[in-house]
């Protein structure tokens, strides 16, 4: 028998993400016809004519090891199930390994970007590359970019406080010819609207 407690959580978390998952169906489909309207999570970017003939859908930015086992595989699957194409690469990069090519023409290739921050997201170099180039086809494409905050709270990755400040101290010590682009496109990120995703509240 399923918990109660337990039973409650997955309502709830279904709830969320049906509204989620309803709003990017909405999106992509306008996307589609050219006219699409922004919700109250949307940035003032417009969709480019690009972008209506890009490969994918949605890119999905996101830290493997706190979200691929639960919340990733939910949010990916939902996607399917309403027919919202998203490119996830579950393959985990180890430490050293750079970003692949086709990885960064797949962010190109998509109409919105959706980057899952999580209180590891910042230690992955990989993930900070990703983000870096999805907020230069922000600018360069119009592409849309979405933020979830996945049990992060948004002022701490604009400030880079908590894990954000101690993974900064790292990568200053190993990779001082990208922390300030990477730092530069974090802020930024952190400053779009989007959806908070914590305690299992969800906030516009």
């Amino acid at each position: 028998m399923v918990p109660r407690c337990f039973s409650f959580f997955f309502t709830l978390e279904s709830f969320y993400m049906c509204s989620l998952f309803t709003s990017f169906s909405y999106r992509v489909t306008n996307l589609h016809h050219k006219t699409f309207l922004f919700s109250v999570m949307a940035s003032s970017s417009s969709a480019s004519a690009s972008s209506t003939q890009a490969k994918h859908h949605v890119f999905l930015s996101f830290r493997g090891e706190d979200t691929r086992n639960a919340f990733l595989r939910h949010l990916y699957e939902a996607f399917k199930r309403k027919g919202i194409g998203a490119y996830v690469d579950f393959n985990e990069l180890t430490r050293g390994e750079e970003i692949s090519p086709a990885l960064l023409e797949a962010i190109e290739e998509s109409m919105i970007s959706v980057i899952v921050f999580s209180q590891n997201y910042a230690t992955s170099s990989w993930c900070l590359d990703e983000l870096s180039k999805i907020m230069e086809c922000r600018d360069s494409r119009e592409q849309l970019v979405v933020p979830i905050f996945y049990h992060v709270n948004p002022s701490d990755i604009r400030k880079l406080k908590g894990s954000f400040e101690e993974a900064f101290v790292d990568h200053e010590r190993n990779r001082t010819d990208k922390v300030k682009g990477w730092r530069d496109a974090l802020t930024k990120a952190a400053k779009l609207s989007g959806w908070t995703f914590q305690d299992m509240s969800l906030s516009p």
